[in-house]
């Protein structure tokens, strides 16, 4: 099965991608499911079909499915539900407020990667294209099951083997099943812990950014990339929307022409390798199964949107106790005078007039950079407390 996920900065364009590209693979005859994990939903009005929290078939080959947390837990979690209901409730909290909180931070995420390993083991789709929330919430995702194991274990008032034997107790009493629930709790991480290495398996999952020409999505898309990298999951395409081309001179949008060609060569050097893919702006709304398999048709032209289209690494931080070495892959640096600088999480590199600003995990901000040295195609910097 490939995975492919679509990531970005809110309102870009990640929904009409998605639903595009799932169109364009269900064309080729390969069993095909668009999902989205994004709780603000707009699958179903891009596709203009009715999507619920089970896959629902939209077109030959294609199925839609918009997650649903509350309905992931009491239709296969229900066991963990109770136990944090009671463990809520048994703190003195509302009942209402119980009932919200039983939703753990990461559970919408969680509930993702669950529904896919489901899909996975089942072999039940050919390709699972994903429909992802911003990059934040993305980059939370992809951090599971670590995140979400570390603040259940903060959570539960007690250790393993003590639940279990308060469970039994609480049974008697309210007939909870706490003991199971926490079995439930410890498969769920068993599972996570299975897809978050396919989701590593650069054969398998792809992560493809979408972008827009603009400067706080485009610096928003570099820090994606580079965390991305540094996770050790496979960014194989740039998907850069929105693009106006006019042929005619237009007073109003003089200023944002020229600085979105700045933006578009930028992008090109920022990405250097990946496949680029360009989405002129389609002057009205794109929804509807027509419309967006005509997108997908111009966006992708000749090539097969289910390939793996890249493979390498672009950023590679290797731990010590004393700092880091990060190494990254800059082939245009090769016999040109260079100079580097650290500004908090970002390395500015200066080319001649040139200026290329590769944006850092945020823990970055308290390292210092020691020295640096270009063993092409390598640019390697050494990060100290």
């Amino acid at each position: 099965m490939r995975i492919i996920l679509f990531t970005g900065k809110g309102g870009v364009g990640k929904t009409t991608v998605a639903a595009a590209t799932a169109i364009r693979i269900a064309q080729s005859g390969r069993k095909t499911l668009v999902i989205s994990t994004d709780p603000a939903h707009s699958l179903s009005d891009a596709l203009g079909r009715q999507l619920g929290p089970e896959p629902v078939e939209i077109g030959e080959n294609l199925f839609g499915q918009e997650l649903d947390v509350y309905y992931s837990m009491q239709k296969y979690w229900q066991n963990i539900r109770e136990l944090m209901l009671t463990v809520f409730r048994w703190h003195g909290v509302e009942k209402v407020l119980a009932e919200e909180m039983s939703a753990l931070p990461g559970m919408e995420e969680a509930s993702a990667f669950l529904w896919i390993e489901k899909y996975y083991s089942e072999k039940a789709f050919d390709v699972v294209v994903i429909d992802s929330a911003p990059t934040g919430e993305t980059l939370t995702l992809l951090t599971l099951p670590q995140v979400t194991k570390w603040w259940v274990t903060k959570a539960l008032p007690l250790q393993k083997f003590a639940i279990k034997s308060f469970g039994k107790v609480v049974r008697v009493t309210a007939g909870i099943p706490i003991d199971k629930g926490y079995e439930e709790l410890e498969k769920i991480f068993e599972k996570l812990e299975v897809i978050q290495k396919i989701f590593a398996d650069h054969e398998i999952c792809s992560i493809r950014i979408v972008t827009n020409p603009e400067r706080m999505v485009l610096n928003e898309s570099k820090r994606a990339y580079t965390y991305l990298n540094l996770y050790g999951y496979n960014v194989d395409a740039i998907i850069v929307n929105r693009i106006i081309e006019t042929d005619k001179e237009n007073a109003f949008f003089s200023n944002y022409l020229k600085s979105q060609k700045i933006y578009l060569k930028d992008i090109e050097e920022s990405f250097a390798g990946l496949p680029v893919f360009k989405a002129k702006h389609q002057g009205e709304e794109v929804f509807g199964m027509d419309k967006l398999m005509e997108f997908g048709q111009k966006l992708y032209k000749g090539t097969d949107p289910d390939l793996v289209l890249y493979h390498e690494s672009a950023y590679i931080l290797d731990g010590s106790e004393d700092g880091y070495t990060l190494k990254i892959k800059l082939p245009f640096l090769e016999d040109k005078q260079f100079a580097i600088n650290k500004y908090g999480d970002e390395i500015v590199i200066q080319l001649g007039n040139r200026r290329k600003n590769i944006f850092l995990p945020r823990f970055i901000n308290f390292y210092r950079m020691e020295k640096y040295e270009y063993q092409s195609p390598w640019l390697i910097v050494r990060l100290e407390k």
